[in-house]
């Protein structure tokens, strides 16, 4: 099975590819697969900063907590079941 390689085009300023590729070479890499590695990283970065949630201990105590009460629906989701329910009666 062969991947095909998806290109990116990006223009920047000469001294900022001159300082990337210094880096590159300070770190024994091709400047390609340098940008390609500090960018996966940013973007995971990134990525888990939008789907990871973080509670603090007191957070953490009070999730816990409602987890362990028993479910209780308040009036306006009662309604909205209700209401689901007579839909899908029909």
């Amino acid at each position: 099975m062969t991947a095909v390689a998806a290109r990116l085009d990006l223009r920047i300023e000469p001294r900022d590819k001159d300082r990337i590729a210094k880096a590159a070479a300070l770190r024994g890499m091709a400047v390609s697969a340098f940008v390609r590695e500090a960018v996966l990283r940013e973007a995971d970065t990134t990525i888990a900063a939008d789907t990871v949630v973080t509670l603090s201990e007191q957070e953490s105590r009070r999730f816990l907590a409602a987890l362990d009460e028993p479910f209780r629906p308040n009036d306006r989701l009662k309604k909205a079941m209700d209401a689901a329910a007579r839909l899908t009666q029909r």
